[in-house]
């Protein structure tokens, strides 16, 4: 996955509580055997029944910042909800709060969750509807959220995750840091037992 540092985008307010996983992913659309090609299904019912629904506003076809109400991705497990987001062109998700899975699931593929007060992220949605075009920074180093002069906020992540995040390591990528006592160990392995090679 690739590192992340800082992310300056535009918000798409989704000024909504307790969105679970199947309304950001259906089950219906999970039958692909491919981590990619989820956007084009994401928030399905809602982008088809609803005329005004924030993703299918030209005005917000560029946000990189999705900024939604507390609970986010509660519900099933499924990757697929943050992949969905992903590949839809989101690189972060601001929230009161996040179901633990969905949150665990987003920073394993380096879709950084942000989690700010009620207050902070209702200024955030007020601020992506009145005006589409502002831009929002996250810089994860710093651990902060600002836009112009108007708003600054801090937000609190694990170590490690960070680490991870700024690093671009996912599971493989921790995996790969060890790759010189894998080839240690690989090369005094008995010949008849089984071999990466």
């Amino acid at each position: 996955m690739n590192p992340i540092s800082v992310i300056t985008g535009s918000i798409a307010p989704l000024p909504r509580a307790n969105v679970d996983t199947d309304q950001i992913m259906p089950k219906n659309f999970l039958k692909r055997v491919e981590r990619t090609g989820y956007g084009e299904f994401l928030f399905w019912d809602w982008r088809k029944d609803e005329d005004d629904f924030v993703l299918e506003r030209p005005e917000y076809a560029t946000a990189s910042i999705l900024v939604t109400g507390p609970n986010f991705g509660s519900g099933s497990s499924r990757e697929h909800a943050p992949w969905g987001l992903q590949d839809w062109g989101f690189e972060a998700v601001i929230a009161p709060s996040f179901a633990d899975i969905f949150y665990n699931n987003c920073t394993k593929i380096g879709l950084l969750p942000v989690v700010l007060s009620d207050k902070e992220v209702q200024w955030l949605i007020e601020l992506g509807e009145a005006d589409p075009t502002a831009q929002i920074t996250i810089d994860l180093e710093a651990q902060t959220v600002a836009h112009a002069a108007e708003f600054d906020a801090r937000f609190d992540i694990d170590p490690f995750t960070k680490h991870r995040l700024l690093n671009g390591l996912d599971d493989i990528g921790l995996t790969m840091q060890h790759e010189p006592d894998i080839t240690a160990y690989e090369a005094t392995r008995p010949s008849y037992k089984p071999s990466l090679a």
